[in-house]
């Protein structure tokens, strides 16, 4: 297998993560979290919210496959967001602790996977690089 259709088999697995997440959430709220009701009407409204954003997420790593080696400033911009919503778990298991095994796994992909998928995907691309 070559390392594009490796790279194009990874991201493919890997986004089904959010994908998954994402509908799961949307579709349940926050009894998605294993959290039973009540919970406040902003709860859920945020967490529907920021489940659909990540369906997206994984809707936009998918949409990164076809001609990968093209898609640098997708796959950029698409690593950021991903990185930066795992700082921000990094920052909650500090605050507040440790979550459930599912949000560990998710923190290793964010902070780890990824930069990974970045890194294999610069060495991949066709794109000109551009002059800071």
């Amino acid at each position: 297998m070559t390392q594009r259709r490796l790279l194009q088999l990874i991201i493919a697995v890997l986004a089904l993560v959010p994908i998954g997440a994402g509908l799961a959430g949307v579709l349940t709220g926050p009894a998605f979290l294993a959290t039973t009701p009540p919970w406040s009407d902003d709860l859920d409204s945020h967490v529907r919210f920021l489940s659909g954003v990540f369906l997206v997420l994984g809707l936009a790593w998918w949409s990164c496959i076809p001609h990968i080696e093209t898609k640098t400033e997708r796959i950029r911009l698409l690593g950021a967001a991903t990185f930066v919503g795992g700082l921000a778990r990094l920052y909650s298991l500090i605050l507040v602790g440790a979550p459930t095994a599912g949000h560990l796994v998710g923190l290793g992909l964010e902070l780890v996977a990824v930069p990974l998928i970045l890194l294999w995907h610069s060495r991949l691309s066709t794109e000109p690089r551009r002059e800071a």
